[in-house]
């Protein structure tokens, strides 16, 4: 059986971890699902901060990250008189987690990431997020014919249509997602294939 994993970074983990209680150890989830659920590919969609890098949005399917770490490289470098000390760091803070995301590149994961938008709140206050629902959604479909069973580490509702169209056509589907995270209906779709990413801490907890 061929067996794909699927990460919804936004819904699983950004925001997450403080709320976890617990760092995750990105190898050690990569190897859990490789060897408790026989995972050949794991795609991974989340967000990055790109400040000016110029994006290709026709192009480009993911950010190039060696491209990006160089520019935000070069940006503290020819800007850094005119940054103030928070700049600064924010800057260093965005660099770290393009490394990161190098990281994730060499343990095997497929990254698909988006750059990070302002998005305006109905209350009127702005939140920074990277919307990635409709690239996996899109995957998801895109991959069908490649795979027989799916993970899905989210909770997110908006992917129900998606996933009642992939029962349907016979491709068995778990969700590993965070209980408190997760749309009810998410829960009463996967009936008894949900499992509660939070009882991993011990597995995947990073030392």
């Amino acid at each position: 059986m061929k067996t794909f994993a699927f990460i919804d970074a936004s819904n699983l983990f950004y925001g997450g971890e403080k709320s976890l209680g617990w760092r995750i150890d990105y190898k050690k989830l990569f190897q859990y699902l490789k060897e408790k659920y026989d995972v050949s590919s794991v795609f991974y969609f989340g967000g990055v901060e790109i400040y000016d890098f110029k994006y290709d949005y026709q192009g480009d399917e993911t950010i190039p990250l060696k491209d990006l770490e160089e520019h935000l490289l070069q940006l503290l470098q020819s800007k850094s008189k005119q940054l103030n000390e928070a700049q600064i760091l924010l800057i260093g803070k965005h660099i770290q987690r393009v490394r990161f995301y190098l990281k994730l590149k060499q343990f095997g994961y497929n990254l698909f990431l988006k750059p990070v938008k302002m998005y305006e709140q109905e209350d009127g206050s702005t939140k920074r997020k990277a919307n990635c629902d409709v690239d996996m959604a899109f995957h998801l479909m895109k991959e069908k014919d490649n795979f027989d069973r799916i993970i899905v580490l989210s909770g997110d509702g908006d992917f129900l249509p998606v996933l009642k169209y992939l029962k349907e056509n016979k491709k068995e589907i778990m969700i590993l997602g965070r209980a408190n995270r997760t749309a009810k209906e998410i829960k009463q779709f996967s009936e008894g294939s949900f499992r509660d990413f939070e009882y991993l801490k011990n597995i995947l907890k990073m030392e």
